[in-house]
């Protein structure tokens, strides 16, 4: 599991005063950081080499301003050329949301998926959801 904290900001919240939802999916991709590190260690686009192919969000309960958040993030699928991540919101003892993001590892310049090099897949898996190992 990768964990990452999230300072909310003002700009963040809305009317209603909680967290607006269009800010979740952007604090779930902050805490991919090191799930991009594995496939690309420098972080560098021209080695880009990662695509989202869907992400879906459930939102459960509020995310107000004046509490700390934390994302995290596991491994739930690991496949040949594909991954999904499994995230979620909290803030204090809150599941505040929670999602999938699925991703295919792919080669722009070709335009096409490649399978995940094996050392990024070892990587990958020591991150995997329930301890599952998965192929």
């Amino acid at each position: 599991m990768w964990e990452t904290q999230i300072t909310p900001r003002v700009s963040e919240t809305d009317g209603a005063g909680h967290i607006n939802n269009v800010f979740i999916p952007v604090w779930f991709e902050a805490g991919r950081r090191e799930v991009f590190r594995i496939l690309t260690p420098d972080l560098a686009f021209r080695g880009w080499r990662v695509a989202l192919v869907n992400m879906s969000v459930d939102y459960l309960a509020q995310a107000y301003f004046q509490e700390q958040a934390t994302v995290r993030i596991w491994v739930e699928r690991l496949g040949n050329k594909s991954f999904t991540l499994y995230e979620e919101l909290r803030q204090g003892d809150r599941l505040c949301a929670r999602g999938r993001a699925t991703y295919v590892y792919f080669n722009y310049d070709k335009q096409a998926a490649e399978a995940i090099p094996e050392d990024a897949r070892r990587a990958l898996s020591n991150h995997l959801r329930d301890g599952e190992k998965q192929g």
